[in-house]
């Protein structure tokens, strides 16, 4: 065949048609996994932001702050808390979103530069696996807002204690459905659903308002609320509560700092999905998480507790007109973001363990089977579970991923892929040993060990569990790098790269 293997457009790349033949037969490749021509970049700046806020805008979004201000913090730190972490994810959001515009790459292919092929299997599986506990989380909450619309022209079955299983299977399916559909669907479902959660987001805010003018308290109330010092202390002291906070704002798109390029690769160019990133996430999640405390802290002062979870309030809405349009939202607010976050990245991962037998269907398929094994009616529990059990385990185990895929694209490999030989197997430069790279194995689990031993209970630990991202993250960074040096072969030189692309 020609010595082009790949083309370039405008700083974007794509296998050549004869590249693709080749790799037809290779057990590495599909088509799901394959990587996606440039003419299949159509996503603009406003279809990545919208993706950011069908995502952003969800139950889950507004409890990170609202769990914190059960957990004693005052509204303002709680904001403050969400806004920060949020601005630190997106990061290592951005940094691994450049190789899926680039070279049009989903993320279990994107592993095996810095895993191998067979290595590859472990991060992927890993962020998997997470989202489908994610995917539990999501289809219990969007369950909850099933039974309450159902129960809005028939009350007595919001009464039937099988009720939220029935809701949650019934959400689950749908989720299945719209994510089998395809790319295209999830599109055009982000694009002219997000507009709508925005009128939700700012329906919560109402409702809150309102509540806490019923108990006598004004929005200066709730603004002028401080950190709640012996709830705090309680929760085990500010600097814990605080610092485990964010790291748990941090987790909370730890998995989509890996599998961004499954969206990324679909963006017309760099700047766009950049643009589309800055503009949807940060914003939005800053908005819902003072959303959240607002609501949290009517709550706290009318009903004597703070809620953690607004599904809660739907069945307390007396008129059943707009109790059905609200649980609408709801399920519309949460859909989007599970289908986005949580069941396509798995859908991929599952498929790239036997491409030729796995197609993408039948890893969403796994993807809401799974779930249904993590029992979200015991995960979604009170808020300390879910800061510091939940979110923080798994983002220690992830965060070291994530900087070894920084570590490797920008300082190894120079942004340099050979994208073909990501697919070749033994006979491609990837291959490491035996399709593993020993170093980045290392690596990730010297950058978990310690954050999770903390999060499982020692003491001495604490600590580095409460800042468990960050430090996991800086720790695989510096021993990738190092373990890297003396690393040639998968290594290619801007010379090898211009040889083999097709201007």
């Amino acid at each position: 065949m020609s010595k082009y293997t790949q083309k370039e457009s405008g700083g974007l790349y794509e296998l050549t048609d004869a590249a693709r033949a080749e790799l037809s037969s290779s057990k590495y490749y599909n088509e799901d996994l394959a990587p996606t021509p440039i003419s299949e970049r159509s996503w603009s700046t406003y279809h990545i932001a919208m993706l950011w806020v069908g995502m952003s805008v969800c139950i889950p979004s507004f409890t990170m702050a609202s769990s914190l201000v059960v957990l004693g913090l005052s509204p303002w730190l709680a904001v403050f808390n969400v806004a920060l972490g949020n601005i630190l994810i997106l990061i290592p959001i951005q940094l691994n979103s450049h190789a899926g515009t680039k070279y049009g790459l989903p993320f279990p292919v994107f592993a095996r530069l810095a895993f191998g092929p067979i290595g590859a299997h472990l991060p992927s599986l890993s962020r998997a696996v997470t989202a489908c506990g994610w995917n539990a989380v999501q289809s219990w909450v969007g369950g909850a807002a099933v039974v309450s619309l159902v129960a809005s022209f028939a009350p007595a079955f919001g009464k039937m204690a099988a009720a939220p299983f029935i809701g949650f299977g019934i959400f689950l399916f749908i989720t299945w459905w719209v994510t089998v559909m395809g790319s295209e669907s999830i599109k055009y479902l982000e694009a002219v659903g997000s507009p709508v959660l925005i009128i939700l987001t700012i329906m919560l805010f109402i409702w809150s308002i309102m509540l806490a003018s019923s108990g006598g308290y004004s929005f200066g109330d709730l603004l002028a609320a401080t950190t709640d010092m012996s709830t705090v202390e309680a929760s085990g002291g500010f600097l814990y509560v605080f610092m485990g906070g964010l790291t748990a704002n941090i987790a909370f798109w730890a998995t989509m700092a890996l599998n961004i390029p499954d969206f990324s690769r679909y963006a017309k160019n760099q700047k766009a999905q950049f643009r589309g990133q800055l503009y949807g996430m940060p914003v939005m999640m800053a908005a819902c998480a003072f959303i959240g405390a607002i609501f949290a802290q009517a709550t706290k002062l009318v009903m004597g507790t703070a809620m953690f979870d607004p599904t809660a309030v739907l069945p307390l809405i007396n008129n059943h007109f707009i109790q059905f349009l609200v649980s609408v939202g709801v399920i519309l607010a949460t859909i989007t973001t599970n289908i986005a976050a949580n069941v396509v990245a798995p859908a991929n991962g599952f498929s790239n363990v036997s491409p030729k037998r796995i197609s993408y269907k039948v890893g969403v398929t796994a993807a809401c089977i799974i779930a249904i094994a993590f029992r979200p009616w015991w995960m979604f529990g009170e808020a300390g579970s879910y800061i510091f059990g939940w979110l923080n385990t798994y983002g220690g185990i992830l965060a070291p991923v994530a900087a070894i895929f920084i570590a490797d694209y920008y300082i190894v490999k120079r942004k340099n892929i050979d994208v073909m030989a990501l697919f070749q197997g033994k006979e491609g430069r990837y291959w490491y040993q035996n399709g593993w790279n020993v170093r980045a194995i290392i690596a990730w689990i010297i950058g978990f060990i310690l954050p999770t031993l903390g999060n499982l209970g020692v003491t001495s630990l604490k600590w580095v569990a409460a800042n468990g991202y960050i430090i996991g993250f800086a720790i695989a960074f510096i021993v990738y790098v190092i373990l890297m040096k003396s690393e040639t072969v998968s290594f290619i030189s801007d010379e090898e790269e211009e040889a083999m692309t097709e201007r």
